[in-house]
């Protein structure tokens, strides 16, 4: 069975707060202390959820008389803390205080990593850029490059703490989601995040591909006489401290790596060392894996990365422009994201090819305007516009459900073709602009209530089955091409 990480332990609104006159740092530091001293002992047999999720915590307001705390918070782990213990803090701060505390928390300032070797901040040198590279991670896809969103809020918390505490809880961490939503990026961001906490650790980052590629090559070097090639290579993962593998999904059919890639888990997980797994479907949908590793892959915590949504999808294309050294207008970023919907890759696609325009322009006309946008991509939105039709949405479904197209228009009703039906109907109402009386018609001469209730149905359903939800991402994809 997967566990999947709950986030409602402590429900609690997002208290407001106003700025007044704010006490002196002293005294601001000192109450800080006190309610630091006290969830101490609260997670004293918890050590690890004191120094991950309490400890990061920095005041910057303490309203004495208003009773009123704000914390600046790492801007990955806020939304956890905000979930999980904002609620527990105020508990404590209420007691210290001996009135009530409204605490609200605000995300950190990103600023560059603290080495331990000298306290300081200052840039990776050439040496250990190079480490890095030879594990497999690659500069930039870090937590601080990466976008949060309520698309992804969960597996970024997860990533979090299995970076900071890994092997000893949720491992395997099994990431999945579409291709292009930034399961590599989180992936890849939990090594740094280790490495930079243990510098020595055996790390390594590595594509099921070349996993198999490298296997192949190990048992082709060997020989009936010496196994010297096979043993280096056994010997390479099982000595790790946390391995990373990206698109596991890749081993289908590969017997023999897969039976190598067992042998590395019972090396490594059993021994609190950690493992991070990506792939585009949960652990129940791979296809052609061994049992006995989709049992091991399940026994861990497994957690969605969905598509991104506006909201996130805005701030995605404004954080690229950013790190290019674009300035790029709000409207032109939020006029992109509403019309490009898929994935991070898409987004991040169209905005180098606004910007590779600019870049030929003439100086004085250098601006990125919607105008601008519209042109360059105007091929791009016509064609995700194009692909959305309704005999495209009927195929799509029908042929991932294994039914035929057909039976979307049909009168039967046994459960394997009323859900895809109903599906299809969901998927065209979000999709398109057809009225419901349209899909109706287009689905065998159907009555709008039936699509309602379709409608209805499905939106319910998916906000409680985790499986339902991958499934209508994967289709939303696949008819977005």
């Amino acid at each position: 069975m997967e566990k999947t990480l709950k986030w409602n332990a402590f429900p609690c609104e997002e208290p407001s707060w106003r700025l007044n006159i704010s006490a002196p740092i002293s005294v601001m530091q000192a109450f800080w202390q006190q309610c630091l001293e006290s969830l101490k002992r609260l997670t004293q047999n918890t050590p690890k959820i004191y120094t991950t999720w309490f400890e990061v915590l920095k005041p910057t307001y303490w309203n004495e008389k208003d009773g009123i705390l704000t914390l600046e918070a790492p801007a990955t782990k806020i939304t956890y803390i905000r979930g999980a213990y904002q609620k527990s803090i105020s508990a404590v701060a209420t007691r210290i205080h001996g009135s009530a505390v409204a605490v609200s928390l605000v995300p950190a300032q990103v600023k560059p990593v603290q080495r331990e070797e000298s306290g300081t901040s200052h840039p990776p040198s050439e040496t250990e850029i190079k480490r890095r590279e030879e594990t497999g991670l690659l500069p930039g896809l870090t937590f601080e490059n990466y976008v949060n969103g309520n698309a992804n809020q969960l597996a970024v918390a997860a990533a979090e703490h299995v970076a900071t505490t890994t092997g000893t809880q949720y491992n395997p961490l099994y990431i999945y989601g579409g291709v292009g939503l930034g399961k590599t990026h989180l992936m890849q961001a939990i090594g740094h995040r280790y490495l930079d906490l243990h510098p020595k650790a055996r790390v390594r980052c590595v594509s099921a591909q070349d996993f198999i590629n490298e296997y192949t090559s190990a048992v082709r070097e060997s020989t009936n006489k010496t196994h010297a090639s096979l043993e280096k290579f056994d010997e390479r993962y099982r000595s790790l401290d946390l391995l990373l593998i990206d698109d596991v999904q890749s081993l289908s059919g590969a017997k023999g790596s897969q039976g190598q890639f067992f042998r590395a888990f019972e090396a490594l997980v059993p021994h609190n060392k950690q493992l991070v797994i990506t792939s585009d479907t949960y652990t129940r949908g791979l296809k052609d894996i061994e049992p006995r590793l989709i049992s091991r892959l399940s026994q861990g915590l497994s957690v969605a990365i969905e598509p991104p949504e506006f909201e996130m999808r805005t701030a995605i294309l404004l954080n690229k422009a950013k790190t290019m050294g674009v300035d790029l207008p709000d409207e032109v970023a939020a006029y992109i994201a509403k019309r490009l919907k898929s994935n991070v890759r898409e987004l991040e696609g169209a905005l180098q090819q606004v910007v590779a325009y600019q870049q030929f322009q003439a100086t004085s006309s250098r601006e990125i305007t919607i105008d601008i946008a519209k042109r360059v991509l105007r091929e791009q939105f016509q064609v995700v516009n194009s692909l959305i039709t309704i005999e495209n949405i009927q195929k799509t479904v029908a042929d991932y459900y294994k039914i035929k197209v057909a039976d979307m228009h049909s009168k039967r009703r046994p459960a394997n073709i009323a859900r895809p039906r109903q599906i299809a109907m969901y998927l065209t109402k979000e999709l398109t602009q057809h009225s419901l009386p349209e899909i109706g018609e287009n689905f065998g001469g159907r009555d709008h209530t039936t699509v309602m209730h379709a409608v209805r149905k499905i939106t319910q359903e998916r906000q409680n089955d985790a499986e339902l939800n991958h499934e209508i991402h994967v289709l939303e994809q696949m008819i977005r091409g």
